[in-house]
């Protein structure tokens, strides 16, 4: 199964999405992705986690997975893998945090939902 599954560097990642070579699953919480998070990339909630949501990446492209530094989208991965997926899956390596720190777009966003925002008071 992790065969199909394959960890790939921040600029790498970028560099795909740049070209819209990539479709880019976020599978952090939604208050997460809230805060900030990568332009153009789905949200899948890992809590709630749902192979039938991720769409497929375009013709010829990739289907890169990211979390906050990179452990919550291998459970992602591997469900996607059971469920049948055939790869590859991409994972970015240290996630959405190495993404911003290596250069990588970010949107921020506003805080809407039921539980607030990792450290607010």
């Amino acid at each position: 199964m992790r065969e199909r599954v394959h960890i790939v560097d921040p600029a790498t990642a970028q560099a795909w999405h740049a070209a819209g070579e990539a479709v880019i699953v976020d599978v952090r919480e939604m208050y997460e992705y809230a805060q900030a998070h990568i332009p153009g990339a789905v949200p899948v909630p890992l809590s709630a986690f749902d192979p039938g949501q991720v769409p497929a990446p375009p013709d010829g492209g990739r289907l890169v997975l990211h979390c906050a530094v990179g452990v919550r989208c291998e459970y992602a991965a591997m469900a996607l893998v059971s469920e049948g997926h055939p790869g590859p899956i991409y994972r970015i390596e240290g996630g959405i945090t190495a993404w911003g720190q290596s250069g990588g777009p970010l949107e921020a966003g506003s805080w809407h939902g039921g539980h607030p925002p990792v450290g607010s008071p």
